[in-house]
């Protein structure tokens, strides 16, 4: 029987500019169908908490200029389940504005909080987790994340270290690590004592509430002069004056490295955060010389490791290329290497500064 307490709320307001060219600020990578599926990445996050969420219990928190996207998308949503910040405030005031409209509504709630992006291959085990997750989170005062053993030293992901365990695959958390370097993230594979940061988090709306109010007390004040309108029409009006007074902080540094009450369940869910045009090369089918074409067509010779993604109808000729990204939408063409892929918000920025707005 689905749990009418259990809620969702997707966050689905990002650019996503290390996928660019093929996110752009119009249409960045979670309204994107990257493979081939019919449905975007945004879609797909809905289409799969749907299994256990109900759908009126599923928001969305968007950047408003992204509602029309989220509507044609999603058109079951109502209105009042998409919340459209006026401004980017990174994830902390994203989540306790989507915590403190949900406690009007429900103040007994369970959330499970999402970013739009995430790949997951072995759903069914993932969405028992999450099930399970939400069930001990509404037994205790506990902020849970989900940590993913780690196959290789990533220096991209968040690093959680575990400590006591507490129940069935529940254990305290004892260090938060942000995308160490290399040498490090080698020493925490092989320690076993480290998991990565998924990104997913589970908790009662009482306790992320008291977590932030503890923690972030100026942004709580600013989103709590709020309280009584928040499931209201006029919290649109109330959020467009208040929310870009609010500090551009994350939920990981800004309240779950801060708060004593952490906890992570373990597991293995095919997870992949496609934040990157290499994690998207990772999880891609390749040829018989580790080269993924995503779409246009492609003629590929004593080339290697390559990643391309054209336009449909578009034809790319390959020679002699090893560990490449070839990517080309509407009006950028992008070549660099590719595991240095970090250096694409630079050429980003760079572009915006010397060329303006219509490439971006």
């Amino acid at each position: 029987m689905v749990n009418k307490d259990n809620y969702c709320v997707i966050m689905g307001g990002g650019i996503g500019s290390r996928f660019w060219p093929f996110s752009r600020k119009t249409l960045p990578k979670q309204f994107l169908d990257f493979f081939g599926t019919g449905r975007s990445l945004l879609q797909q996050t809905f289409d799969r908490f749907n299994k256990i969420i109900p759908t009126e219990n599923i928001l969305v928190v968007t950047n408003k200029m992204y509602a029309d996207l989220v509507r044609s998308q999603l058109p079951g949503l109502h209105p009042e389940q998409i919340l459209l910040e006026p401004t980017r405030r990174n994830t902390a005031p994203c989540i306790a504005w989507a915590s403190y409209h949900i406690c009007a509504l429900n103040p007994n709630a369970n959330i499970v909080v999402a970013p739009s992006d995430h790949l997951i291959l072995k759903e069914s085990e993932f969405l028992e987790a999450v099930e399970k997750g939400l069930k001990f989170v509404s037994c205790f005062d506990k902020l849970l994340t989900l940590g993913i053993k780690p196959n290789r030293p990533e220096t991209g992901y968040g690093y959680i270290q575990i400590a006591d365990k507490e129940g069935e695959n529940f254990y305290k958390v004892k260090t938060f690590t942000e995308k160490p370097e290399l040498e490090l993230a080698k020493v925490f594979v092989e320690s076993g004592e480290f998991y990565w940061n998924s990104g997913l988090f589970l908790w009662n709306v009482n306790s992320i509430i008291a977590a932030t109010e503890k923690v972030l007390p100026e942004l709580c004040t600013i989103l709590k002069k709020g309280e009584k309108l928040y499931g209201t029409p006029e919290e649109k009006v109330f959020i467009d004056k208040n929310f870009p007074l609010c500090s551009n902080v994350s939920i990981d540094f800004g309240v779950m490295e801060k708060a004593d009450n952490v906890y992570v369940s373990l597991g293995d869910f095919g997870w992949s955060d496609l934040g990157t045009w290499g994690s998207l090369y990772d999880q891609s089918p390749k040829d018989e010389n580790g080269n993924v074409v995503l779409k246009g067509e492609s003629l590929i010779y004593n080339s290697r490791d390559n990643i391309v993604a054209l336009p449909k109808n578009k034809l790319a000729v390959i020679e002699g290329l090893e560990g490449y990204l070839i990517a080309e939408s509407d009006n950028v063409l992008l070549i660099c290497k590719k595991d240095e892929e970090y250096a694409i918000r630079k050429y980003v920025n760079d572009t915006q500064i010397k060329l303006g707005e219509e490439y971006i």
